[in-house]
Protein backbone atom coordinates (compact mmCIF):
# COMPACT_ATOMS: atom_id res chain seq x y z
CA UNK A 1 0.00 0.00 0.00
CA UNK A 2 1.19 3.73 -0.41
CA UNK A 3 0.96 6.04 2.17
CA UNK A 4 -0.69 9.81 2.15
CA UNK A 5 -1.04 12.43 3.82
CA UNK A 6 -4.14 14.37 3.74
CA UNK A 7 -4.97 18.04 4.41
CA UNK A 8 -8.13 18.31 6.29
CA UNK A 9 -8.23 21.93 6.67
CA UNK A 10 -11.24 22.97 8.05
CA UNK A 11 -13.97 20.91 10.17
CA UNK A 12 -16.73 22.95 7.43
CA UNK A 13 -15.01 20.24 4.99
CA UNK A 14 -17.64 17.80 6.02
CA UNK A 15 -20.29 19.60 4.79
CA UNK A 16 -19.19 22.81 2.56
CA UNK A 17 -19.94 21.72 -1.34
CA UNK A 18 -17.64 24.54 -2.44
CA UNK A 19 -14.35 23.61 -1.43
CA UNK A 20 -12.48 21.95 -3.54
CA UNK A 21 -10.72 19.68 -1.14
CA UNK A 22 -14.30 17.95 -0.66
CA UNK A 23 -14.22 16.84 -4.18
CA UNK A 24 -11.08 15.53 -4.31
CA UNK A 25 -11.58 13.33 -0.97
CA UNK A 26 -15.20 12.04 -2.45
CA UNK A 27 -13.32 10.91 -5.56
CA UNK A 28 -10.83 8.95 -3.44
CA UNK A 29 -12.38 5.46 -4.38
CA UNK A 30 -13.87 6.10 -8.02
CA UNK A 31 -10.04 7.08 -8.86
CA UNK A 32 -8.56 4.34 -7.18
CA UNK A 33 -5.88 6.36 -5.29
CA UNK A 34 -5.25 3.85 -2.50
CA UNK A 35 -5.85 1.01 -5.35
CA UNK A 36 -8.72 -1.28 -6.72
CA UNK A 37 -9.42 -3.04 -3.54
CA UNK A 38 -10.50 -1.78 -0.24
CA UNK A 39 -7.89 -1.82 2.68
CA UNK A 40 -8.13 -3.89 4.92
CA UNK A 41 -7.83 -1.44 7.51
CA UNK A 42 -7.18 2.00 7.89
CA UNK A 43 -4.21 3.37 10.40
CA UNK A 44 -5.01 7.74 10.74
CA UNK A 45 -2.20 9.65 12.35
CA UNK A 46 -4.19 13.13 13.23
CA UNK A 47 -3.01 16.21 14.50
CA UNK A 48 -6.17 16.07 16.95
CA UNK A 49 -4.56 13.70 19.23
CA UNK A 50 -1.36 14.51 20.91
CA UNK A 51 -0.04 12.57 24.18
CA UNK A 52 3.43 12.36 26.07
CA UNK A 53 4.00 9.14 24.22
CA UNK A 54 2.73 6.98 21.25
CA UNK A 55 -0.81 5.41 21.94
CA UNK A 56 -3.22 3.51 19.86
CA UNK A 57 -7.32 3.07 20.16
CA UNK A 58 -8.38 -0.28 20.34
CA UNK A 59 -11.63 -0.27 19.93
CA UNK A 60 -13.82 -3.65 19.83
CA UNK A 61 -17.17 -2.65 18.34
CA UNK A 62 -17.57 0.82 16.71
CA UNK A 63 -15.59 3.50 16.66
CA UNK A 64 -17.87 7.28 18.49
CA UNK A 65 -17.47 10.37 16.77
CA UNK A 66 -16.10 12.97 18.60
CA UNK A 67 -16.90 16.62 18.34
CA UNK A 68 -13.64 18.18 18.95
CA UNK A 69 -14.50 21.13 17.23
CA UNK A 70 -17.01 24.55 18.53
CA UNK A 71 -18.94 27.47 17.05
CA UNK A 72 -19.78 25.58 13.74
CA UNK A 73 -22.99 25.18 12.44
CA UNK A 74 -25.40 22.36 14.09
CA UNK A 75 -25.45 20.21 10.95
CA UNK A 76 -22.03 19.12 11.59
CA UNK A 77 -22.90 17.89 15.18
CA UNK A 78 -25.15 15.78 13.58
CA UNK A 79 -23.07 13.91 11.47
CA UNK A 80 -22.31 10.35 12.23
CA UNK A 81 -18.88 8.15 11.30
CA UNK A 82 -19.59 4.57 12.66
CA UNK A 83 -16.79 2.61 10.84
CA UNK A 84 -15.56 -0.80 13.13
CA UNK A 85 -12.06 -0.54 15.26
CA UNK A 86 -9.48 -2.72 14.52
CA UNK A 87 -8.35 -4.09 17.55
CA UNK A 88 -6.24 -6.84 16.09
CA UNK A 89 -4.02 -4.32 13.50
CA UNK A 90 -3.44 -1.72 16.16
CA UNK A 91 -2.48 -4.16 19.13
CA UNK A 92 0.11 -5.28 16.13
CA UNK A 93 1.51 -1.64 15.44
CA UNK A 94 1.68 -1.25 19.04
CA UNK A 95 4.09 -4.54 18.94
CA UNK A 96 6.04 -3.11 16.15
CA UNK A 97 6.12 0.63 17.96
CA UNK A 98 7.39 -0.86 20.95
CA UNK A 99 9.91 -3.61 19.19
CA UNK A 100 11.39 -0.15 17.50
CA UNK A 101 11.84 1.45 20.76
CA UNK A 102 8.79 3.64 21.01
CA UNK A 103 7.38 1.80 23.97
CA UNK A 104 5.80 1.17 26.21
CA UNK A 105 2.60 2.22 23.97
CA UNK A 106 -0.63 2.49 25.55
CA UNK A 107 -3.83 1.29 24.71
CA UNK A 108 -6.67 3.66 24.54
CA UNK A 109 -9.91 1.59 24.66
CA UNK A 110 -12.34 4.45 24.83
CA UNK A 111 -11.38 6.96 22.31
CA UNK A 112 -13.34 7.11 18.96
CA UNK A 113 -12.25 8.75 15.69
CA UNK A 114 -11.57 12.80 16.59
CA UNK A 115 -12.67 15.04 13.04
CA UNK A 116 -9.21 14.47 11.80
CA UNK A 117 -10.04 11.13 11.01
CA UNK A 118 -13.92 10.75 10.37
CA UNK A 119 -14.25 14.54 8.66
CA UNK A 120 -11.90 12.84 5.67
CA UNK A 121 -12.31 9.59 6.01
CA UNK A 122 -16.45 10.29 5.66
CA UNK A 123 -16.05 11.38 2.26
CA UNK A 124 -13.42 9.00 1.35
CA UNK A 125 -14.64 5.62 2.40
CA UNK A 126 -18.50 6.75 3.02
CA UNK A 127 -19.57 3.64 3.66
CA UNK A 128 -17.69 3.37 6.89
CA UNK A 129 -17.18 -0.45 6.68
CA UNK A 130 -12.96 -0.71 6.50
CA UNK A 131 -11.82 -0.79 10.35
CA UNK A 132 -10.26 2.37 11.61
CA UNK A 133 -8.14 3.04 14.43
CA UNK A 134 -5.94 5.99 15.08
CA UNK A 135 -2.17 6.71 16.54
CA UNK A 136 -1.29 9.66 18.82
CA UNK A 137 1.36 12.43 17.61
CA UNK A 138 4.22 13.88 20.52
CA UNK A 139 4.24 17.87 19.86
CA UNK A 140 7.07 17.66 22.07
CA UNK A 141 9.53 15.40 19.75
CA UNK A 142 10.59 16.35 16.38
CA UNK A 143 10.12 15.67 13.12
CA UNK A 144 12.41 12.80 13.06
CA UNK A 145 11.17 11.24 15.73
CA UNK A 146 7.63 11.02 13.76
CA UNK A 147 9.60 9.96 10.63
CA UNK A 148 10.61 7.04 12.57
CA UNK A 149 7.48 6.37 14.01
CA UNK A 150 6.31 5.81 10.38
CA UNK A 151 9.36 3.47 9.95
CA UNK A 152 8.78 1.55 12.36
CA UNK A 153 4.97 0.70 11.30
CA UNK A 154 5.71 0.44 7.39
CA UNK A 155 5.36 -3.77 7.54
CA UNK A 156 1.37 -3.07 8.39
CA UNK A 157 1.40 -1.85 4.19
CA UNK A 158 2.28 -5.44 3.35
CA UNK A 159 -0.90 -6.58 5.59
CA UNK A 160 -2.95 -4.51 3.35
CA UNK A 161 -3.34 -1.47 5.94
CA UNK A 162 -3.18 2.19 4.46
CA UNK A 163 -1.56 4.57 6.15
CA UNK A 164 -3.10 8.32 6.61
CA UNK A 165 -1.31 11.26 8.14
CA UNK A 166 -4.34 14.10 8.71
CA UNK A 167 -3.08 17.15 8.81
CA UNK A 168 -2.50 20.62 6.90
CA UNK A 169 0.11 21.37 5.00
CA UNK A 170 0.08 25.03 6.41
CA UNK A 171 -1.99 25.49 9.99
CA UNK A 172 -1.65 29.26 11.67
CA UNK A 173 -5.23 29.70 12.74
CA UNK A 174 -4.46 33.14 14.09
CA UNK A 175 -4.03 34.07 10.77
CA UNK A 176 -6.09 32.60 8.63
CA UNK A 177 -8.65 34.92 7.10
CA UNK A 178 -12.19 33.95 7.93
CA UNK A 179 -13.58 35.97 5.02
CA UNK A 180 -12.12 33.86 2.58
CA UNK A 181 -14.10 31.76 -0.35
CA UNK A 182 -12.35 29.31 -2.81
CA UNK A 183 -13.94 31.70 -5.41
CA UNK A 184 -12.49 35.54 -3.98
CA UNK A 185 -9.49 36.64 -5.57
CA UNK A 186 -7.65 37.42 -2.14
CA UNK A 187 -4.10 36.44 -2.59
CA UNK A 188 -2.36 33.72 -0.47
CA UNK A 189 -0.43 35.82 1.85
CA UNK A 190 3.27 35.16 1.42
CA UNK A 191 4.65 33.00 4.17
CA UNK A 192 1.41 30.84 3.79
CA UNK A 193 2.43 30.18 -0.26
CA UNK A 194 6.36 30.23 0.36
CA UNK A 195 6.29 27.49 3.00
CA UNK A 196 3.91 25.67 0.88
CA UNK A 197 5.96 25.91 -1.82
CA UNK A 198 8.95 24.61 -0.27
CA UNK A 199 6.93 21.39 1.16
CA UNK A 200 6.17 20.42 -2.50
CA UNK A 201 9.73 21.01 -3.75
CA UNK A 202 11.64 19.44 -0.49
CA UNK A 203 9.17 16.10 -1.21
CA UNK A 204 9.09 16.10 -5.12
CA UNK A 205 12.67 16.30 -4.67
CA UNK A 206 13.20 13.80 -2.08
CA UNK A 207 15.14 16.12 0.60
CA UNK A 208 13.53 14.10 3.66
CA UNK A 209 16.13 15.56 5.39
CA UNK A 210 14.83 18.67 5.13
CA UNK A 211 11.40 17.89 5.76
CA UNK A 212 12.69 16.11 9.27
CA UNK A 213 14.44 19.34 10.06
CA UNK A 214 11.60 21.79 8.28
CA UNK A 215 11.62 24.47 11.68
CA UNK A 216 15.24 24.90 10.39
CA UNK A 217 15.26 24.67 6.81
CA UNK A 218 11.73 26.01 5.65
CA UNK A 219 11.34 29.63 4.93
CA UNK A 220 8.71 31.23 7.89
CA UNK A 221 7.95 27.88 9.43
CA UNK A 222 7.13 29.22 12.70
CA UNK A 223 4.33 31.24 10.65
CA UNK A 224 3.06 28.22 9.02
CA UNK A 225 3.36 26.40 11.58
CA UNK A 226 3.29 27.78 15.32
CA UNK A 227 2.59 24.50 16.82
CA UNK A 228 3.70 21.17 14.63
CA UNK A 229 0.28 19.03 15.71
CA UNK A 230 -0.77 19.14 12.41
CA UNK A 231 2.63 18.69 10.45
CA UNK A 232 3.73 15.69 12.44
CA UNK A 233 1.40 13.27 10.76
CA UNK A 234 3.01 13.92 7.26
CA UNK A 235 6.51 12.98 8.79
CA UNK A 236 4.85 9.03 9.92
CA UNK A 237 3.24 8.87 6.33
CA UNK A 238 7.04 10.03 4.75
CA UNK A 239 8.86 7.14 7.32
CA UNK A 240 6.41 4.56 6.25
CA UNK A 241 6.80 4.60 2.82
CA UNK A 242 10.42 4.19 3.40
CA UNK A 243 13.93 6.21 2.45
CA UNK A 244 13.72 6.53 -1.49
CA UNK A 245 10.28 6.87 -1.89
CA UNK A 246 8.96 9.14 -4.69
CA UNK A 247 6.22 11.51 -3.58
CA UNK A 248 3.23 12.61 -5.81
CA UNK A 249 0.76 15.72 -5.28
CA UNK A 250 -1.95 14.94 -5.43
CA UNK A 251 -4.12 17.95 -4.71
CA UNK A 252 -3.62 21.32 -3.97
CA UNK A 253 -6.16 24.27 -3.10
CA UNK A 254 -7.16 26.90 -0.51
CA UNK A 255 -9.17 27.91 1.91
CA UNK A 256 -9.52 31.12 4.03
CA UNK A 257 -6.52 32.22 2.16
CA UNK A 258 -4.12 30.46 4.96
CA UNK A 259 -5.18 26.83 5.02
CA UNK A 260 -3.41 24.94 1.86
CA UNK A 261 -4.53 21.78 1.13
CA UNK A 262 -1.58 20.04 -0.32
CA UNK A 263 -2.38 16.65 -0.20
CA UNK A 264 0.48 14.03 -1.19
CA UNK A 265 1.06 10.05 -1.92
CA UNK A 266 4.36 8.29 -0.96
CA UNK A 267 4.96 5.49 -3.46
CA UNK A 268 7.76 2.97 -2.19
CA UNK A 269 10.31 2.51 -5.61
CA UNK A 270 10.24 -0.83 -6.54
Amino acid sequence: MDTFFVSHGSPTLSIDDSLPARHFLKSWVPAGLAGPQPPRAILVVSGHWETDAPAVNVIHGTNDTIYDFYGFPDQMYKLTYSAPGAPDVANKAKQLLEDAGFGPVAEDRRRGLDHGAWVPLMLMYPEANVPVFQLSVQTARDGAYHYDLGKALAPLREEGVLIVGSGSATHNLRRILRTFSPTSHEPVPRWAAEFDAWLKESLLGGRHEDVKRYQEKAPYAEEAHPRPDHFYPLHVALGAAGEGCEAELIHHSWSNATLSYASYRFATKN
